[in-house]
C-alpha cells in the first residue's frame, strides 16, 4: 500500500471517529438539556374570602378580650352601652356592645375609616348615609364568638335638600346638614321622614373583626380567667 492510499484510509477512519464522537455528544445534549418551560403566575380575580362572622376566638381572659373589642369599635364609632360578658354561677353570660349612629365620612374626611371602601365614602359623600355597630361576645367550648352587625342605612326625605333640584323651590340653594331637624316645621313641613334601612355593610364588618382577631393573635391564647 503506497503511502498516499494510506493517509486516505487514515483520514476516513478520523472523520467517522468525529462524526460518531459529534453524534453522541448530540444525543446526550438533547437527553441533559430540556428548553425552561413559562409557567404563568396564579392570579387570583375578584375580592378575598369572607372570613367566618362571627369568629372564633381562642380561650383566653375575657376582661383582655373585652378591652380589645370595646377598643377596636371605638375607632369607628361612639359606644353607646357595653354589657360585659359576666360570671354568673358556673355559666358564662353573653356580652353586647351597642353604638350610637354615625354619619358616612366623606371624601373629604380621609382619615375617618367608617366608610371602608373608596365606593362607601363616595356614596356618603352623595347621599346621606349613617351606619351603627353592634357587636356580640358568646361563650362557647372553644372560647368566644364575636359576631359584628353594621348596620347601614339611608335618610328619607321629601325632597331633594340641595342645589337646584329642589321641586319645591328650583331658586333656592341650602348649604345646611340634612341631618338637621327643626323642632317646629313652618307650615307643616316635614323635614325628613326618618331612616330606610340599606342592609349591612359587610366590608367594615370584615374590617373590624380582623382588626380584633389581630390584636387577639397578638396576645395569644390563654387559660380563661373567672
Amino acid at each position: 500500500m503506497c503511502p498516499n492510499q494510506a493517509s486516505r484510509i487514515g483520514s476516513r477512519h478520523a472523520r467517522r471517529w468525529w462524526l460518531v464522537v459529534a453524534c453522541a455528544l448530540a444525543l446526550v445534549g438533547c437527553n441533559a438539556w430540556h428548553p425552561p418551560t413559562y409557567v404563568p403566575p396564579e392570579i387570583a380575580f375578584g375580592p378575598p374570602p369572607l372570613q367566618a362572622n362571627p369568629a372564633v376566638v381562642p380561650v383566653m381572659d375575657r376582661d383582655l378580650l373585652w378591652e380589645q373589642v370595646a377598643d377596636v369599635v371605638d375607632d369607628y364609632f361612639k359606644i353607646q352601652k357595653e354589657d360585659r360578658v359576666r360570671l354568673v354561677g358556673d355559666l358564662l353570660t353573653e356580652g353586647l356592645l351597642t353604638t350610637y349612629p354615625r354619619n358616612g365620612s366623606t371624601i373629604f374626611e380621609p382619615w375617618n375609616g367608617d366608610s371602608s371602601t373608596p365606593y362607601e365614602r363616595l356614596e356618603s359623600t352623595l347621599q346621606s348615609i349613617r351606619r351603627t355597630a353592634v357587636v356580640r361576645v358568646i361563650p362557647a367550648e372553644a372560647g368566644f364568638l364575636i359576631e359584628v352587625q353594621v348596620l347601614k342605612e339611608l335618610e328619607n326625605v321629601p325632597q331633594p335638600e340641595t342645589g337646584t333640584v329642589s321641586q319645591t323651590n328650583s331658586a333656592a340653594l341650602r348649604n345646611d346638614n340634612s341631618l338637621q331637624r327643626v323642632t317646629n316645621p313652618v307650615g307643616g313641613q316635614q323635614p325628613a321622614l326618618g331612616w330606610i334601612g340599606q342592609g349591612r355593610d359587610v366590608a367594615l364588618e370584615q374590617l373590624i373583626l380582623a382588626q380584633i382577631q389581630g390584636r387577639l393573635g397578638a396576645f395569644g391564647g390563654g387559660p380563661r380567667q373567672f
